[in-house]
């Protein structure tokens, strides 16, 4: 047997592992993030954008969580399960393995009336000691666990919460427990299989179950997962990150409501000596559509349809007028306040809330109106109230594209940027199609015709630059923006060369060497590349006949990505000279550009049947499930 000198480290001084080593874990309302040391270091419940209830990700010194690891030195390996978002570890030692399950648990009907993280201990070979921590979080100092010893075992009040740590007797008669948490040590033999797992509810009643339907409730979640995912229709090339990316966006779904959050995590930093340290847990309509265009060419119907239903009623609700993110539940996102916590690596302020929401950003009306296309060209059919909303939104669109805006990157500086334009031109051109289509009411028809091609011209003439040969990231100015690259769509029906030159421009002042791309000139003095920009620019060049270009820069990029233990969990971006990820996770944005990359790249490429590639999961699309 392997003898092993040292555990390998994966903490710095002040406690923290890189972001590329997390992975995570859900079940549609919930997302914990897991460190390669057995350490559940974030966990907020009951939702994706409640209070943390174990924040070690922010507060290294302070914060909570809950870690199963070997006393002895170890080595560890991680992955998921086929087609599913079960987790295995397997951790080595010296004196034998040990191989650790996890889950956060769900039944075939859907998620459980309270939140379940299961964790299965079985011992492979040898003995293994192991040590269970649980330190429950304060949420910044605003709630005290406390715990209480009932009838049916310890639990703990902590502020609205109630849970209780479900463990097996080997683990029980080792446990010393305290209002703060739980210590134990246990010894796993060959063939011996224990569990351990927390339960959460809000306000509400606990329901205490067995330990055998905790342990069954891990399979049950595997086989929820891989029906999910068989459901899926993909013919094209890298198909196993498409499917990866497509679990990893499941984690986002917000099953109460359809809402897909950005990203699960808040206040991760996305450079160093600086304030980009935002709050991701909302629902971004820009994010959204995204998603429900990625959802749509994988055939996920039942996604893509809920998603889009809960955005038309959240903008519905708003009076039909765009905002850039809502909560989860449609209600407006909170202004930005500071939480006293140490931050990831003392990355300051720790933003909760995000000022965005209420910002002009005018580029989100080609979200909407592209997405309904889409949705439409699948094969679906849209309801009369979403039909109107569509309608009022092109109008409005038509009215105000000439206004300065805060831009796709969110910016305080309002510009005429080109990206917010081109995306109103292909709102309105979306807007023409559903109109001659029958979608939508055609009233307006003419106008939205003339508007589109003011757009246009108005952006070839004052966008365009002759001594850059680029489209810039707004006129007059020689900067440029990654962005554009989104816009192949506006460069195919208007000018392939210029955006051919675009892309080449932007590759060649934003790219780096591992064909990763900064958002826009000068960025990268205070953030790292981010990762969508290199996988659009990949998407662009395929689309715009360059196919072979896109292909090689499509698997660099995910080369790239790689690496780390997040067993293909991505973040919001990629520091070159680090080659580490950083920013929140899993995000949003990174893994759907991978799944519309690879399916315009199949597309291009005549992978698969064509057919099927422009119209998955519709009626009679001939597809082969995944």
């Amino acid at each position: 047997m392997t003898k092993y000198h040292g555990t390998e480290v994966f903490r710095d001084g002040e406690g923290f592992c890189d972001l590329g080593d997390y992975t995570a874990l859900g079940e549609g309302r919930t997302v914990a993030l897991l460190a390669p040391d057995g350490s559940v270091d974030w966990w907020c419940v009951p939702g994706l954008d409640s209070p943390p209830l174990f924040d070690r990700l922010l507060d290294a010194g302070q914060g909570g969580y809950f870690q199963l690891l070997p006393e002895a030195p170890y080595r560890m390996t991680r992955h998921y399960r086929e087609n599913s978002n079960v987790l295995e570890t397997l951790y080595e030692t010296a004196g034998g393995r040990v191989k650790i399950t996890e889950s956060v648990n769900s039944t075939l009907a859907g998620p459980l009336p309270w939140n379940e993280l299961a964790r299965r201990i079985e011992g492979l070979e040898g003995q293994v000691a192991m040590t269970l921590r649980l330190k429950i979080g304060t949420a910044a100092e605003s709630r005290r666990p406390w715990k209480h010893d009932t009838v049916q075992g310890t639990v703990w009040n902590v502020g609205s919460l109630l849970l209780m740590l479900r463990t097996s007797d080997a683990i029980n008669d080792q446990a010393a427990c305290d209002d703060q948490g739980v210590t134990a040590t246990f010894t796993v033999d060959a063939g011996e299989r224990y569990l351990a797992a927390l339960l959460v509810t809000e306000d509400e009643p606990l329901a205490v179950p067995c330990l055998e339907r905790i342990d069954e409730r891990i399979e049950t979640s595997d086989l929820a997962w891989r029906s999910w995912s068989h459901g899926l229709c993909y013919e094209g090339k890298y198909r196993d990150e498409v499917l990866r990316s497509a679990l990893a966006l499941k984690f986002l779904w917000y099953s109460p409501t359809g809402a897909l959050a950005a990203a699960a995590t808040m206040a991760l930093p996305e450079g160093e000596g600086n304030d980009k340290n935002y709050d991701y847990r909302y629902a971004w309509v820009r994010d959204s559509c995204m998603i429900i265009k990625s959802f749509i060419y994988l055939g996920a119907l039942e996604d893509c349809k809920a998603a889009f239903s809960w955005l038309a009623a959240a903008l519905k609700a708003n009076g039909g007028e765009l905002r850039t993110c809502f909560r989860l539940d449609g209600t407006p996102v909170p202004e930005e306040t500071y939480v006293p916590v140490q931050g990831y690596r003392g990355a300051q302020p720790v933003r909760l809330g995000n000022n965005a929401a209420g910002q002009l950003q005018l580029c989100n009306y080609g979200d909407v109106l592209d997405t309904a296309a889409r949705f439409t060209e699948a094969g679906h059919v849209l309801d009369l109230h979403t039909s109107r909303l569509l309608g009022h939104l092109a109008n409005r669109c038509a009215d105000s594209w000439m206004q300065k805006d805060s831009g796709i990157w969110e910016l305080p500086e309002l510009q005429h940027y080109t990206q917010s334009k081109m995306a109103c031109w292909v709102a309105l051109n979306q807007a023409v199609n559903l109109a001659k289509g029958g979608y939508i009411e055609p009233t307006w028809l003419q106008r939205w015709e003339r508007e589109r091609d003011r757009i246009r011209d108005w952006i070839e003439t004052h966008c365009w630059s002759e001594d850059r040969q680029a489209y810039t990231i707004w006129p007059g100015t020689p900067r440029l923006d990654a962005s554009v690259a989104l816009m192949h769509q506006y460069g195919k029906a208007v000018s392939e060369a210029r955006m051919l030159s675009t892309l080449d421009l932007l590759r060649e002042e934003l790219g780096t060497d591992h064909k990763m791309i900064y958002r826009y000139t000068g960025v990268d003095k205070e953030e790292n590349t981010f990762i969508a920009c290199a996988l659009w620019m990949a998407e662009a060049l395929a689309a715009l006949g360059r196919q072979e270009e896109g292909e090689s820069a499509m698997r660099v990029v995910l080369e790239t990505l790689s690496q780390g233990k997040n067993a293909g969990i991505m973040s919001e971006m990629y520091s070159v000279r680090k080659q580490k990820c950083c920013g929140n996770m899993p995000q949003g944005l990174s893994h759907l550009s991978v799944i519309c990359a690879s399916h315009t790249i199949s597309v291009a490429a005549g992978a698969g049947d064509q057919e099927a590639l422009d119209n998955p999961g519709g009626t009679d699309s001939g597809n082969v499930r995944l």
